[in-house]
């Protein structure tokens, strides 16, 4: 899903006053972490990620992975931040701007 520039500045002003509900470490991505993240965003639409100082993997690259992997999009990297979103297909809870 492409987002616009607009859409991505609501999506990031919403996350802004998220904490991360989720941190890669050392292992970097696991299974495990994948799936739990995948129904995070069933769950929630918007979500941000945050990546600890001993994972040597780069932040963009993991938030490509977990965009892949996720079937979501990429909203925002900053640093070890990264905000994920995906609509719920049956309920969505988020309404972008146009």
């Amino acid at each position: 899903m492409a987002l616009t520039s607009k859409q991505r500045a609501y999506l990031g002003s919403l996350a802004s006053s998220m904490d991360s509900i989720f941190q890669v470490g050392k292992a970097s991505l696991t299974p495990e972490i994948v799936e739990a993240l995948d129904a995070a965003l069933e769950k929630r639409e918007l979500i941000k990620v945050s990546v600890l100082k001993n994972c040597i993997d780069e932040p963009k690259m993991i938030a490509e992975a977990i965009a892949e992997r996720t079937r979501s999009t990429v909203v925002k990297v900053i640093g070890k931040k990264m905000i994920f979103y995906r609509p719920n297909k049956k309920n969505p809870k988020i309404k972008l701007p146009e």
